[in-house]
């Protein structure tokens, strides 16, 4: 009885181990991307705010649909994780944050996919870098069911004269690109966004 058991646990490792090699080769390095698991005791849902959302201005609505690799079946029960800087282009922090919180922020925010693959964020336009050429930009991170996490293209304007010609060529357009074109809607501006899940993502099968 006792060599079974220890056969069954044995094979328990074995198969856990072998999981683990299975999900750890996909997207390459992802300083970070651990941030996606984040959310603590949070219930995620297809829709989040994050804060300071009502204080600041320009407002946005990000909304867009994740797709299979086949860029036409929406994916379910995908963990989206963003996080970007406040309007003086700062990580804003309280200095009581704890895990990747420290280098990101308080201003972020996960969902989760349902059936028809759909999130929205509710956010406002993060400023650049102070002192950089670089572009605002919203980073984003994607976990699927059965894959590791890893780092999509961030979004990034269309309308920001800091996306020259030469940063839009070091866009890798992972999951697709990351281009988007503010829309006013009311009050607030409205960012059409999708993902395609494994698109030049690299040891994607």
């Amino acid at each position: 009885m006792k060599s079974v058991m220890i056969a069954v646990l044995i094979l328990v490792v074995f198969t856990a181990c072998q999981s683990q090699t299975r999900t750890k080769n996909v997207g390459g390095p992802c300083e970070g991307c651990e941030a996606i698991f984040e959310y603590g005791d949070n219930k995620l849902t297809p829709v989040d705010t994050l804060p300071l959302y009502q204080e600041n201005d320009p407002k946005l609505k990000i909304s867009g649909t994740v797709f299979h690799k086949d860029g036409k079946t929406p994916a379910s029960d995908v963990i989206i994780y963003i996080y970007h800087t406040n309007r003086k282009g700062i990580y804003q922090t309280n200095g009581d944050e704890k895990g990747w919180a420290r280098r990101h922020g308080f201003i972020r925010g996960w969902t989760k996919t349902g059936q028809d693959g759909r999130y929205t964020f509710y956010t406002f336009r993060p400023a650049g870098y102070p002192g950089r050429p670089d572009p605002e930009h919203i980073h984003v991170t994607v976990k699927e069911p059965d894959k590791n996490e890893y780092w999509v293209d961030a979004i990034v304007f269309e309308d920001d004269p800091r996306l020259t010609s030469k940063e839009r060529e070091r866009l890798e357009n992972r999951g697709g690109s990351g281009i988007v074109k503010p829309k006013k809607v009311g009050s607030q501006f409205t960012i059409s966004h999708d993902i395609i899940l494994g698109l030049n993502i690299p040891d994607y099968h």
